[in-house]
C-alpha cells in the first residue's frame, strides 16, 4: 500500500490521504471544488465547481501515474440533484471512458460544496 500526495490538489481537510494506491488499483478520497492555489471553493456553480474536481482529480491520478482515462468506477455526491443535467455536462468531458458510477444526493457536502467525486483507477 502506497500514499499518493499531489501539490496540484487541495491537502486533505482531515486525516486522511488524498489517495492510496494498492497494487494497480488508485483510490481517491472524495475531491471537492477547492482551488488548490486558493485553498476554498472559488466557482460557485455546479459547472465551476465540477471543472475544479476534475482538475483536482487529474492531479492526484498524475501523481500515481495514472490519469481520467484509467477510471474504472466513480462515486459521485450531489447538494442538489437538480444540478444532476449540469453536472453530468462537465462529467461527460471529463470522463470520456465512461466508468461505472454512482450519483447520489447528500444533505451537505464539506465546505458547502456543491458536488465531490471520488474515484479508482487503473495505473
Amino acid at each position: 500500500m502506497e500514499t499518493i500526495h499531489s501539490d496540484h490538489a487541495p491537502a486533505a481537510l482531515g486525516p486522511y490521504s488524498q489517495a492510496m494506491r494498492v497494487g494497480n488499483l488508485i483510490y481517491t478520497s472524495g475531491q471537492i471544488g477547492i482551488d488548490p492555489i486558493a485553498g476554498k471553493i472559488t466557482g460557485t456553480t455546479i459547472g465551476e465547481q465540477a471543472e475544479q474536481v476534475c482538475k483536482n482529480l487529474a492531479a492526484v491520478l498524475a501523481a500515481a501515474g495514472s490519469d481520467l482515462t484509467h477510471v474504472v468506477k466513480t462515486t459521485c455526491f450531489l447538494a442538489d440533484m437538480g444540478d444532476f443535467a449540469a453536472f453530468n455536462e462537465v462529467y461527460a468531458r471529463h470522463f470520456t471512458g465512461k466508468p461505472a458510477r454512482s450519483c447520489v444526493a447528500a444533505k451537505a457536502l464539506p465546505a458547502g460544496a456543491l458536488c465531490e467525486i471520488e474515484v479508482i483507477a487503473e495505473i
